[in-house]
This record gives C-alpha cells, structure tokens and sequence, in this order.
C-alpha cells in the first residue's frame, strides 16, 4: 500500500518501473552497440510481420506485436535500441508505411528500457507526425490490432506529457540541450498535439459512426471496430476513437476538465464499448473521467465509475499478468483507490460501492479516511498526500523562457492544481459538521441547530446555503445534479431532513453467493480422489 507518497512528475522510471539510466539525458546505450546490425532473429521478425501486416493477418500481428518483439527485447536489447531503420528497411521492401511503424515500436523501446537523448524525444515527434500524416492524408489499407492503435494514441500522448517534463528541468541542462530547445521550439507543442488527436477524430467520422450504431445503422461495437470481410482499414477509425480518449487525458493534464470530459461525450460509458476490450484503454479511460468529475465535484459519479472499474480489475487482473501492461493496471488500480477514498471523504455515499471494492479500501485506507473526515491540519495532510499520489503528471504546456537563472518549473502546472484541490476541501470544512447533526434528526429548527453548532441563526442560514451549493453540481449536460446521501428543506424556521435510503439489493448478494458456490463445486470437481 502507498504510504507516503511523493509527487511523481511522470518520469520514465515512474511509468515503467525501472530504475534510470546512468547519465543525464543521455542514451545508455552499450558501447559495442551497431545501429546498422541486424542479428537474424530481427531479419525473421520484421520479415514476418511485414508479410502478415500486408496479408491483413490481425492474429499474427497482434502475437508478433505482443509476444514476439517482447521477448526479442527482453533477450537481446535489455540495454540498446534495437537496429536503425535504415538497416532493417531493405528486408521489407524499403515500405514507407512499415518502417513508420517499425519507428514508432523503436522509440517505444528507447523510452521503457534506455532515457531517450533530447534529439530521440525530437525525432519521435517527427515520426508521428509522419505517421499520423500518411493516416489522415494517404490511403491506408491495413488491419492493425486494437492493443497497437491504443499503444500509438497512449504513448503520444505520454511523450508529449514527458517532453513537456523534459524540457520545464532546465536547471541541469547542457549547452547542447539547450540549443537543441530552442532549435526544435515546436516539436511536441501543445497545438500540433491537440491538432493531430482532433484531426483523427475528426477524418475518421468516428462520431458519426457512434451515432449511427445508436440508431442500428452501423456496426462497430460488435465487431470491435474491425472490419471482417477485409474491404476497408481500421487504422484511422481506431485511432479517431482512441483519440477521444487521448484528447480527454492532455486536457486533463492540463487542467481543463469540462473541455476533456466534452471530448470524451460521444463514448458512452454507461454501456460496454470498444473502450473496454484493452485493459489500458478502459483504465485510462475511467481513470481520466473519475478525475475529471472529482474536480468538479461530481462525487457520485466518480465513486460510481471507480467502483466499476475497481471491481473489473479485482475480478480479471490475474488474467494479464503476463501482459507488458501489468505494473501500469497495478499502478492506476491504486492511484484509483487514493481517487475513491478522497471522493468518498468528500462526499460519504458508501451505498454506491461494492462490497468487495469497499473491503479492499477499507485495508488500504481505513486509518487515512477517519483522519480526513475530521477537518483538521492532520486531514489537509492527509488529502494532499492522496491527492499528489494519485494525481495524472500535470503540465505547463508553454515553452520555456531560456534565460539565466534557470530553474526547474516541472512542478508548477501540480501546485496550482493541488492548491485548488485542497481550497475546496477547506470549504467543506463546515459542512462535515452540519452533515453529522442533520443526520441525527428529521427535523430540528434553526435555532436549536445554531446553538449545537455555536454559530448565530445568520451565520447557520449562510453554512445551509453552502451545504445545498456544495452538495449539488453541474452535469455534463448543464442539469443540477444532487451529491448527498440526505437533502433537507426549510419551512417556517424549521429544517425538514429528507436522507435517500439505500436501496437494498438482496438479488446481488444471492447471485454473488450462487457464483462463489459455482466457483467451489469447479474447484471440487478437478480434484481427482485417489
């Protein structure tokens, strides 16, 4: 369990659980490292997978993708790069469109397992650019597994995040570096981002087509977004849909929530969608949108998505163990836990959490939950704590000012947030204690309630009407939506509490127990008796 913990920026090491590399800045590449040798073994994959990629095999890709180039990383390029793309090109017919892809997999790889040298964070850029160009501009006729279209919208997104990081560190920074800065001023600019992720969405129609599948005119849901009878790509529709998701993120990381939540719309996650079928979609799709509706302060719903996707990944997580992706899920899985207990603290709605998510949160944060419900410094420590540990790696998207003295400002876009964040939880401070008198009565009069409170019938007056704004929030829909489990109204100087009543499922608890049953007789049934 996170203890104390400490604002993580989105480093490299944070995001893929390694320790860094020696040198600042640098690549930590092998001295003996050749760039332009191929070993066999990468002549037979990237043969390969230029043959399945242009027979439309999306099986074959997605093993060779998942499986293979994993296992060739882990066995021959733990510590280098893997060979150059002019190097490899003659083996695939010197294809355009493959050795973008090749590129992009190739400064993936620098980013896990090396520290990418500022030119490499330039270059990756171009690469995309690139790649994305041929996408939105040229005719692309492939079939590329989902797991790979979501890898391409997620790690853009996570390098312009880290360059963003990169270049704010300006303390340390040789003169090289410096230059480079501000030689290459509009790689990973926050315009050419947003840009390339709404044109996607945009050129791929993917709205539309969402639209139409709602009125039974399209099929895509269904078919994960794949076309079986092998007529047209689902390269620009994937990524026009992964695209929401990314465009959600980077307006999280930089603070604008109503625009990122406005981006993700057209996916509805009230129902399974495409979004669901990669694990790091559907994580980091709640995670962003559970974010986004805590800062503002739409508690219920944020509880409601998290419980859903904390229970999904309780359930399945044993099933990607094996899967590259795994620290990541088990990372957000406890960055969510943080995210649900601060929601809950804000606004106690237990009765929208499940059993087993309410157990597990219970032995992570029993002892941190008690402390902030009390409103003290103790519990502004406490919400701090949580909240720099589960926060996404905010940024400044702005170029730096490349004067002297230079100083590290990486951390500037995370101070405002958590400065706001906490604002917040002091205005709540009161309205803790109106909560727990107005939960003892169902009705008590103004006068009564002022002096257990020791404030005057004024002061009361003004600490109900926060209690109603605080307790209400604004849906993505522009409705006041309520965040209370108990609402009261106020009839000739007396409160009148009315407290919503959990509805009790009893047919859940059956169907847990039948499953649990189920689970014992399989487990029973495999067991040979001598």
């Amino acid at each position: 369990m996170a203890s104390s913990h400490e604002y993580d920026d989105g480093s490299l090491e944070s995001r893929y659980g390694r320790p860094p590399s020696a040198g600042h800045g640098g690549s930590s590449t092998d001295l003996g490292y050749d760039p332009n040798f191929v070993p066999d073994s990468v002549k037979t994959f990237v043969v390969h997978l230029y043959r399945h990629i242009r027979e439309k095999n999306v099986y074959e890709i997605h093993q060779m993708y998942e499986g293979s180039f994993q296992r060739l990383s882990d066995r021959m390029f733990r510590d280098n790069p893997w060979p150059a793309v002019e190097a490899i090109a003659p083996y695939v017919d010197n294809d355009h469109v493959f050795c973008l892809l090749y590129r992009e997999m190739w400064f993936r790889h620098v980013y896990a397992r090396l520290t990418p040298t500022g030119r490499q964070r330039v270059e990756s850029w171009d690469n995309y650019c690139s790649l994305f160009g041929v996408v939105l501009h040229g005719v692309v006729n492939m079939q590329l597994p989902n797991q790979w279209l979501w890898d391409m919208v997620d790690e853009f997104v996570y390098q312009f995040q880290s360059y963003c990081q990169y270049r704010a560190k300006l303390k340390n920074k040789t003169e090289e570096e410096l230059q480079l800065l501000q030689q290459y001023d509009q790689a990973w600019n926050v315009y050419g981002v947003l840009n390339y992720l709404q044109a996607l969405v945009e050129k791929s129609a993917i709205i539309e087509i969402l639209e139409r599948e709602k009125e039974g005119l399209e099929q895509f849901t269904a078919t994960d977004g794949y076309d079986y009878e092998g007529g047209t790509s689902n390269v620009l529709k994937m990524l026009g849909y992964y695209s929401m998701i990314g465009l959600l993120r980077v307006h999280c990381l930089l603070g604008d929530y109503h625009t990122g939540l406005k981006c993700l719309a057209p996916i509805d996650i009230s129902q399974q969608g495409v979004y669901n079928v990669v694990i790091g979609s559907h994580i980091s799709t709640i995670y962003h949108y559970g974010f986004a509706n805590l800062m503002l302060r739409r508690y219920a719903e944020a509880i409601r998505e998290f419980n859903k996707i904390l229970l999904y990944i309780l359930k399945y997580k044993q099933y990607h163990q094996k899967s590259p992706q795994y620290d990541q899920i088990l990372k957000k899985n406890e960055q969510m836990y943080a995210l649900l207990a601060i929601c809950l603290s804000l606004c106690p709605q237990i009765n929208l959490v499940e059993e087993n998510v309410n157990s597990q949160l219970r032995d992570k944060y029993n002892e941190k939950m008690t402390k902030m419900l009390r409103y003290d410094d103790e519990a502004y420590a406490v919400y701090d704590e949580l909240f720099t540990y589960a926060c996404p790696k905010f940024i400044t998207p702005s170029a730096p000012v490349l004067e002297e003295p230079l100083t590290n400002y990486n951390q500037d876009a995370y101070r405002l947030q958590l400065k706001l964040f906490l604002y917040e939880v002091k205005q709540q401070q009161l309205l803790s204690g109106v909560r727990s008198f107005l939960k003892l009565y169902s009705t008590i009069s103004i006068g009564k309630l002022a002096a257990y409170m020791e404030v005057d019938e004024p002061t009361l007056r003004t600490i109900l009407m926060t209690y109603k704004h605080k307790m209400h929030a604004v849906d993505g829909d522009g409705k006041i939506i309520p965040n209370a489990d108990l609402d009261f109204y106020i009839s000739e100087d007396i409160i009148h509490v009315v407290e919503s009543k959990p509805i009790k499922r009893y047919s859940d608890y059956f169907l847990r127990q039948v499953l649990k049953f189920e689970e014992m007789i399989s487990e029973l049934d495999r067991i040979k008796l001598d």
